[in-house]
């Protein structure tokens, strides 16, 4: 077994983790985390599954997005920007 498959494995393992924490946790802000884990899974599961340069660039912009998803739920979940004056 190669350092890739070793490293794919350890984040198919991860992705697998953090979607059944995501499907069983019934708290939505205590998925949040773990929705953020999954998608840094699946960025490198991108990046190592597609052997060209350009698969870099498609995790980095998967990656990116889901971030920002993430973020913009989150920041929802916390009130976002007061905008009552």
């Amino acid at each position: 077994m190669n350092p890739q498959d070793t490293a794919l494995a350890a984040c198919a393992v991860i992705a697998v983790y953090a979607a059944i924490r995501v499907a069983l946790e019934p708290d939505t802000l205590r998925k949040l985390p773990f929705l953020n884990v999954l998608s840094f899974a699946v960025a490198g599961s991108i990046a190592l599954i597609l052997p060209h340069p350009l698969s870099l660039v498609a995790a980095a912009a998967y990656f990116v997005g889901t971030t920002l998803e993430s973020n913009a739920i989150a920041s929802t979940y916390a009130g976002g920007l007061d905008r009552r004056e």
